[in-house]
């Protein structure tokens, strides 16, 4: 079966061969570029070679890549999401119709599969056909390590359209983090550049990478206690692999719970947290593929916010959190 895959904006800029590999570790490289040479792998429809770099919103043709297509299949074929995982899941939906749905994803739920991980959001999707006729496709992601509002396109033209969507600055997406420490400005506007920077621990993004490209994020206060943590909402202008993660650090307010950012400057003496990553996709605005019509889907908070919030004194109804989000979503 031919399948149509769309480049999210945390998929660009990397090229074509590379983004394959990781999307598709059964297919060895000569048959990559086999299927390259052919034209079986297709880019918005036109051949392409491997060293092309990608663009949000570009479409992927990929081929049938079973045994039958040729070469050797280093790993089973993706498995149909057993009864249980199928319900739980369709409880996440958060909004459908026929073009688009909209899920609360969990933390510690990758979206995306790879050699180490076999157990991902892609894999489980058939559950989500409901009464269409075609599997949902992601057009955006998010890190696995991160809950909250996750779209999905129900139809090719769907993820088309939605690609084209993520591709402009149409969507807004709005985050909710809490930090170590208290910024000294109640909001503001960070251009960073990042690009990803090899290190004894796996890559991270930083700006001291030769590869790194502009970066933006607003963000403001919500909420804070003492001068130990803060709830920040954030918006990300630009769509950076770990962008929050590496602003919030540069900053010199990591997101509690990312070590990997902010080694022992994000975790919490007292009060003792939940070991999780404290960011959150809270809410995305944008037109909807079908009319243009404004599109809104909020998450709930997920549980180990919940735990934190009530440690650390926050109202998750807190019109504070509104009015933050309103300056994040102003024209400057």
């Amino acid at each position: 079966m031919i399948e149509t895959r769309v480049i999210t904006p945390e998929e660009a800029d990397q090229r074509l061969d590379r983004w394959f590999r990781k999307s598709y570790p059964q297919v060895t490289h000569g048959r990559l570029e086999k299927l390259l040479r052919t034209g079986q792998v297709r880019v918005d429809g036109k051949r392409a070679k491997g060293n092309l770099r990608l663009t949000a919103g570009q479409e992927i043709r990929i081929p049938p890549l079973g045994e039958s297509a040729g070469a050797p299949v280093r790993s089973p074929t993706r498995a149909r999401p057993s009864d249980q995982e199928a319900e739980a899941l369709r409880a996440r939906v958060l909004y459908r119709d026929d073009w688009v749905i909209a899920i609360d994803k969990p933390a510690g739920l990758a979206v995306q599969g790879g050699s180490n991980t076999p157990h991902h959001l892609d894999g489980l999707l058939d559950a989500l056909i409901f009464d269409g006729k075609e599997r949902p496709r992601l057009v955006h992601r998010l890190d696995r390590d991160t809950a909250g509002v996750l779209l999905l396109a129900r139809t090719t033209e769907a993820a088309r359209r939605l690609g084209a969507a993520f591709k402009s600055d149409a969507p807004c997406k709005i985050y909710w983090a809490l930090v170590a420490g208290l910024p000294e400005k109640p909001r503001g506007m960070l251009n960073l550049p990042l690009g990803k920077l090899p290190g004894p621990k796996g890559e991270k993004m930083s700006s001291e990478a030769p590869d790194a490209k502009p970066a933006t994020t607003r963000w403001s206060t919500v909420a804070k206690r003492g001068q130990s943590a803060a709830w920040l909402a954030l918006r990300p202008l630009t769509g950076r692999t770990h962008q929050l993660r590496a602003h919030c650090e540069a900053m010199g307010h990591p997101i509690l719970g990312d070590g990997k950012y902010g080694r022992r400057k994000a975790f919490l003496t007292q009060p003792e947290l939940p070991k999780q990553l404290f960011l959150f996709a809270r809410e995305i605005v944008l037109p909807h593929p079908e009319d243009g019509m404004t599109l809104r889907v909020q998450a709930p908070l997920p549980p180990h916010f919940q735990t934190a919030f009530a440690a650390l004194g926050f109202d998750p109804d807190d019109t504070a959190a509104e009015r933050a989000a309103d300056w994040l979503t102003e024209k400057q």
